[in-house]
């Protein structure tokens, strides 16, 4: 016959309106390591704690950039703002920034970043440089 329906009347009057979920967090943290992954194709961005406990990230395609839109500078720095705006909200004041690739997005995500008022203390390069390379192609034979 279907389930039966319980209406509840609340009496409370004084409701307090509540940010959304997202925008309160749990955690306090001070300071905090930004890992930027740019490549050709996508931008990542990843806020760790000092021991690197991720707190929060983002990405280009999480944000609904699709195809060659998402290794663009303006997605990047779409996503340094967003993952800003997860860590005003975690209470971070610092952050030092480690950047890997060689996507046009490096500079911009870490810019959308700062812009949320949050201080750097130092930018590390630690792009990947292979020693020997992938081993050559055989010769071509005719």
């Amino acid at each position: 016959m279907g389930k039966k329906r319980i209406v509840k009347k609340d009496g409370e009057s004084g409701s307090e309106s509540q940010p959304p979920v997202s925008l309160v967090s749990k955690k306090r943290v001070d300071i905090g390591v930004l890992n930027v992954q740019s490549t050709y194709n996508n931008t990542k961005v990843v806020l760790t704690d000092t021991k690197g406990n991720t707190l929060c990230w983002s990405s280009s395609g999480s944000l609904g950039f699709r195809g060659a839109k998402k290794g663009t500078p303006f997605s990047a720095a779409k996503v340094g703002e967003t993952v800003g705006v997860k860590a005003q909200a975690m209470g971070i004041k610092e952050v030092s920034v480690v950047v890997r690739g060689v996507g046009s997005g490096r500079e911009s995500s870490i810019r959308g970043f700062l812009s949320k008022g949050i201080n750097l203390t130092s930018i590390r390069d630690a792009t990947p440089v292979p020693h020997n390379g992938p081993k050559p192609k055989k010769p071509r034979r005719v």
